[in-house]
């Protein structure tokens, strides 16, 4: 089921390798680092639901950036998240973004009788979350070597 999901997405050229940029991989986590302090100041406001969207853009933008400091364009929210998985191997990362989309989601679609209280509770959680997810990717992103990336390429190839 993974690898027809990804194929298919590999076929309508919504996943594929482009030359790796340091660039856009930094324009990525200035975009993340933006949404963190939008998560904040929602949050701050009592914008619970908007800042648990904000939490997940944190985390999403902070993956494009790796995905294209190695050379990946991926245009499809769950490819990314996969490949998180599959190809860096990043379990406990994977759980942690794969939860916060499933609460973006949530919040950003349905509406919910539930109280302010656990809504709060659960933008304060997934802000956590985001901003340990953003530090934690900057690492990775940080160690990556030349010939880490050239690795990374060729595994996606079988992917």
């Amino acid at each position: 089921m993974t690898n027809k999901f990804l194929n298919k997405l590999k076929k309508e050229e919504k996943l594929g390798l482009v030359e790796p940029s340091e660039d856009i991989c930094v324009s990525y986590s200035d975009k993340s680092a933006n949404c963190l302090k939008s998560a904040k100041l929602l949050l701050q406001n009592n914008l619970y639901e908007n800042s648990v969207g904000m939490s997940y853009y944190a985390m999403y933008n902070q993956l494009t950036a790796l995905l294209f400091r190695v050379g990946i364009k991926c245009e499809n929210h769950a490819g990314s998240v996969l490949l998180l998985k599959l190809l860096f191997g990043k379990e406990e990362l994977f759980k942690i973004i794969s939860d916060a989309k499933k609460e973006r989601i949530d919040k950003q679609y349905y509406v919910t009788t539930e109280k302010d209280e656990i809504t709060k509770e659960i933008a304060i959680e997934l802000l956590n979350h985001a901003e340990d997810f953003v530090l934690k990717m900057k690492v990775v992103i940080k160690n990556l070597s030349n010939d880490a990336i050239d690795e990374l390429r060729e595994k996606f190839k079988t992917i």
